[in-house]
């Protein structure tokens, strides 16, 4: 009797040796661009949905800066060993539209495995950036900000400066007391040159940045960012930086560290940057909305997003993209938006997450994390507002962010810097359209 019992064990050993391998666990590659603090929530969702099923184990691979994973990305799908999903920032979605049969988009994967998915559950002003002009997603909204001002509240009482200024005419005059208060190598500086500088410029006073609804409408934009607005704030940024008032810090997010330092005491950059000035401030510190000029009719009007978006790529089995879609439901979770929102500072993606952390008054305690939200949702958007969609994105931030240094070096005027950033960038535009074309 003994033995017959252990000879029904040994079998039912055997049977479960044998079908094993199909009860392995299936890998889905994630390459994202996160550091920091970022990278610890990037691995915290990986690993919470990773404990959360048995079927499927997200691998998180942090690939180098924006441009950098997306570059590794495409050459990884045409050498054949592409991840399942791609960390790309939101001036490479034309390039990832364009990348024809890299991709698969959320729209469809969700469709094909069932599983739960309602784009009108996210902001619309996040979605829209990352949809045909149908309302399709193409992609999935995963860190999304916007340029804010961050100020160092103990530099302002330094320098005699009660209110946190609203206008650029009030942020060069407060950056000239911080300088005489001190301040000497930077009264005021930004990241990202373009994006602060163009973009976000021309979003927020309702100018255009370019045709067809700054692309979002056809391929075959062109460049128009030469306009008063723009030349105006650029002459003035030329004047500044003669003295430090202003001085420039780069084309990307690299000296950001001169705010936490506090070296430059008033600085705009992404509202991504919360996690690193929680943690690296020394000195009291808020965030504020962009500055505008008051002469402009309308202004302010609303900003457009920064950060990025996470794209399916193509050619993978249908078993690593059910769990790719499990994985997307797993992050649109309401409870787990808030938690992302309130570790990392990039926005909610979903309506109800945004109305839970109203709700709960997270606000009310920490209301350098609304900023961006109210600036996205100022007005409703406009064909200047609505966000941009530019081919070969990357190589234009850097002829435009190329001339901009040739201005503030004094070898051009803001307006020759200005046609020379549109008409080289145009010449690009047509390059890429005709890539796309069919």
């Amino acid at each position: 009797m003994a033995f017959r019992r252990f000879g029904a064990a040994a079998t039912a050993l055997s049977l479960a040796l044998t079908v094993s391998p199909a009860l392995a666990v299936t890998e889905i590659q994630w390459w994202h661009a996160m550091t920091g603090g970022n990278n610890e929530v990037v691995v915290k969702l990986a690993n919470d949905f990773n404990a959360a099923q048995s079927e499927y184990k997200v691998v998180p691979s942090y690939k180098g800066g924006y441009a950098d994973t997306m570059n590794a990305g495409i050459a990884a799908f045409r050498a054949g060993n592409a991840p399942a999903i791609i960390q790309v920032f939101e001036v490479g979605t034309a390039t990832m539209m364009a990348a024809t049969g890299a991709v698969k988009p959320v729209y469809k994967l969700m469709a094909e495995t069932g599983e739960k998915f309602d784009p009108k559950a996210y902001l619309p002003t996040i979605t829209g950036y990352y949809s045909t002009s149908k309302g399709e997603m193409l992609s999935f909204p995963f860190n999304s900000s916007s340029t804010v001002m961050w100020v160092n509240l103990d530099a302002l009482k330094k320098a005699g400066i009660a209110d946190i200024p609203k206008t650029w005419p009030e942020v060069f005059e407060d950056a000239k007391k911080l300088k005489a208060a001190g301040y000497a190598t930077c009264g005021f500086s930004n990241a990202w040159a373009s994006w602060v500088n163009l973009e976000q410029l021309s979003a927020w006073h309702n100018v255009p940045l370019a045709t067809k609804a700054n692309g979002l409408d056809g391929f075959d934009t062109v460049l128009e960012f030469n306009g008063p607005v723009q030349v105006k704030h650029l002459e003035t940024l030329i004047e500044l930086q003669k003295d430090k008032t202003y001085d420039y810090s780069g084309r990307t997010n690299a000296s950001e560290g001169r705010f936490t330092s506090g070296e430059c005491p008033i600085f705009l950059t992404s509202s991504g940057f919360f996690g690193n000035v929680k943690s690296q401030a020394k000195f009291n510190w808020t965030n504020a909305p962009m500055p505008y000029y008051p002469d402009v009719k309308g202004a302010p009007q609303n900003s457009i997003i920064g950060g990025a978006s996470l794209w399916v790529m193509g050619g993978k089995s249908p078993e690593e993209y059910k769990g790719v879609a499990k994985f997307l439901a797993f992050l649109s979770d309401t409870d787990r938006q808030v938690e992302i929102h309130k570790a990392s500072g990039y926005l909610p993606i979903t309506k109800a997450a945004y109305e839970k952390a109203k709700a709960e008054g997270f606000y009310k305690e920490q209301p350098y994390l609304e900023t961006p939200l109210k600036e996205l949702t100022n007005k409703e958007p406009t064909e200047n507002s609505r966000g941009l969609r530019l081919g070969n994105m990357v190589q234009l931030r850097d002829v435009w962010a190329e001339e901009i240094e040739q201005a503030l070096a004094g070898k051009k005027t803001a307006k020759q810097a200005l046609d020379a950033a549109v008409e080289r960038g145009n010449q690009m535009l047509r390059q890429f359209e005709k890539t796309v074309v069919r």
